[in-house]
């Protein structure tokens, strides 16, 4: 069902808080909003909506590589001075990974970048290798990997800085669905196993459902906030949830509300 909106005071500790947040760009268009929007700590929340309604727009404003052009973007990030990485980690949707490095190579660029020291950045490295399922490929190149593990190399180089929040921006969408589904899975596991806060876009109403504690529908541009679904099947989800009477009923339900919304719209 719908979720009402949701109050500071019910999702506890915020982890991003967007309010009246807009974007225009300098050609004139208004790409997002006003959206409001809460995450809290720890919560899974995919964005879902027609392309081109500023879905992509939304996370950028959130990892601060745009700034809103009105409202206010709040991001809860941790005080301690020591701790060698960032608050934020970010996948787009294309892996970018240099193919003249190796896949440890790759994974370390966040930490050359912040000048963490050797032995720090060889642990943190192989930890999210590890983490991945990747531990075995630390000396592969780009070319000899599939397009599911250069994906969890993206994955494995935005965790790689033990970040809060994890931004995923359709990941999967370009993988086969079998690769897709076994990524869905493992990405799930991380996520319980590191209680990240996940912010995902997606175009997919069945991803949405099984990944997400709750789906935020948006409307068509310039984005905002058309409907809201909280997801109560419980954790862990496996592949018996996929073929559910319940899976199947809260995918018609944001399905329901996302077919309007691409009337009218070029696909």
């Amino acid at each position: 069902m719908p979720d009402p909106a949701l109050s500071e005071n019910v999702l506890g500790s915020l982890a991003v808080s967007l309010r009246g947040a807009t974007k225009r760009y300098d050609n004139g268009l208004l790409a997002l909003g006003p959206l409001d929007l809460d995450v809290r700590q720890g919560e899974f929340v995919s964005l879902l909506g027609p392309s081109g309604c500023g879905k992509s727009t939304a996370l950028r404003l959130i990892a601060g590589l745009t700034t809103p052009t009105s409202g206010t973007v709040h991001v809860s990030r941790r005080n301690s001075q020591t701790r060698a990485g960032r608050d934020i980690g970010f996948v787009f949707q294309e892996p970018t990974l240099m193919p003249w490095a190796s896949v440890r190579e790759n994974v370390r660029l966040p930490l050359k970048l912040a000048h963490t020291p050797p032995p720090e950045a060889n642990a943190r490295v192989d930890q999210a290798l590890a983490q991945v399922g990747l531990g075995e490929f630390a000396g592969a190149f780009p070319r000899e990997l599939s397009g599911g593990m250069k994906m969890r190399v993206s994955l494995a180089r935005a965790l790689v800085t033990d970040p809060d929040i994890l931004l995923m921006d359709e990941p999967f969408a370009a993988l086969d669905e079998i690769t897709r589904f076994r990524l869905n899975n493992d990405l799930l596991k991380l996520w319980r196993d590191l209680r990240k806060t996940v912010i995902f876009v997606t175009h997919s109403v069945f991803e949405s459902v099984y990944l997400s504690q709750r789906v935020i529908v948006m409307t068509a541009r310039p984005g905002r906030i058309a409907a809201e679904f909280r997801i109560d099947a419980p954790q862990p989800r496996q592949e018996d949830f996929r073929t559910s009477v319940e899976y199947a009923g809260y995918c018609r339900i944001v399905s329901n509300a996302l077919a309007p919304l691409h009337q009218g719209q070029p696909v």
